[in-house]
């Protein structure tokens, strides 16, 4: 262990040497008064990095770096996305991928497959939620992110993957064949003789079309109560939400979109008179396209809106991909509802407040089944 003094011997070098790293030019601070920050500082800092750096790092990776940095002052829905992200988010927002048709988590330093999505190539094969993943072609998996994991089933459509699972007490290995999957957001099911429900988990491509299909099988029921849960859901698709609403909402404004500059862009529902009432299911992780068709449902007072206050992303981002594969994600405009409300930061306010923390019931989905049935009563 070091003494005192000798701590003490030590200090005036170790001064002297962060004093001189900190000042690479010879220049004085009093002669670079009228110095900018323009692309030639820029390029200064980066060879005094390539110079200096005791790891090194690639001219490529300071630039990716660099470009990542120019959106660190802009909203924190606008980014940067390298060729691998952008892909992954591609995927997201379309609703299509390569791979098994599997949701996985981690779980207690497992890796656990949550859900399948039907009809796709696990579906098919009779894996099951709740399997836990054990190898992949033959590499134990065991200590890997779950990120890491589905990297190794991800693959290129008609190639296979092995994969060896545990269900129960029991070992299955599966040989299954990548496919392009197509993630259907939508799920309904029957309350009652009176009652329809209706989950959306995001506005991707393929929402519209399916939502379409879900309704025509409640229309033979004859059911106009319907609940739309959209708890939970993160957005998407700007075209999706409106093509959603105009099932629902009458002729005239859905949505209106401001942008820099002030021009206006409205888009209107053409649906001449609705047939359904509506119970809008929202919690805090209910934004952006999902607050789009709480505020329409809201305003145009075809339902009413259940649950807890919104996320609050009021704004509108679009999607560019570059050149070299990757891509940005860059806010464009501010959106507002029908009766122009700017929700952003503030999110959509429920018509009929419900908290759900702490408690075994769904109390949100109760309330709008109450709801419903008080209409019902009232009516007779």
């Amino acid at each position: 262990m070091l003494s005192r003094q000798a701590i003490k011997k030590l200090i005036p070098p170790l001064i002297l040497l962060m004093v001189i790293l900190s000042v690479p030019y010879p220049v004085s601070a009093e002669e670079n008064s009228d110095s900018t920050y323009d692309i030639f500082y820029f390029m200064e800092i980066m060879d005094i990095i390539q110079e200096n750096y005791v790891y090194g790092i690639k001219k490529e990776d300071l630039i990716k770096g660099a470009i990542k940095g120019l959106f660190y002052n802009l909203d924190p829905h606008s980014q940067y996305y390298t060729k691998e992200e952008f892909q992954e988010l591609v995927e997201l927002t379309s609703g299509n991928f390569v791979g098994i048709g599997v949701y996985v988590t981690e779980e207690k330093g497992y890796v656990k497959i949550t859900d399948i999505i039907e009809g796709g190539p696990a579906h098919r094969m009779g894996m099951k939620p709740g399997d836990v993943i054990l190898e992949v072609d033959g590499q134990d998996v065991d200590g890997l992110s779950m990120e890491e994991v589905t990297a190794l089933i991800r693959g290129e459509a008609g190639t296979y993957v092995k994969l060896k699972i545990r269900r129960n007490d029991n070992v299955i290995v599966y040989n299954i064949r990548r496919e392009l999957v197509e993630v259907n957001p939508v799920e309904y099911s029957f309350i009652n003789n009176n009652i329809a429900y209706i989950q959306i988990r995001e506005f991707n491509e393929h929402t519209t079309e399916n939502l379409e299909k879900a309704l025509k099988n409640i229309d033979k029921k004859r059911i106009k109560n319907i609940i739309v849960d959209l708890r939970n859901n993160p957005g998407g698709l700007l075209v999706e939400a409106t093509g959603a609403l105009e099932f629902f909402v009458p002729q005239g404004p859905m949505v209106h979109i401001r942008y820099k500059g002030g021009g206006e862009e409205t888009l209107y529902s053409h649906l001449k008179e609705p047939k359904y009432n509506l119970a809008v299911l929202v919690n805090e992780y209910s934004a952006s396209a999902s607050e789009i068709f709480a505020g329409a449902v809201q305003d145009t007072g075809v339902g009413k809106i259940i649950g807890t206050t919104t996320y609050g992303k009021g704004t509108v981002q679009l999607m560019l991909s570059l050149p070299l594969g990757d891509g940005m994600k860059i806010t464009v405009a501010e959106y507002l509802t029908p009766n122009r409300r700017n929700i952003n930061q503030t999110g959509i306010q429920p018509d009929i407040v419900v908290e759900n923390k702490g408690m075994a019931e769904d109390m949100q989905l109760r309330k709008a089944i109450e709801y419903f049935n008080e209409m019902e009563n009232y009516k007779g």
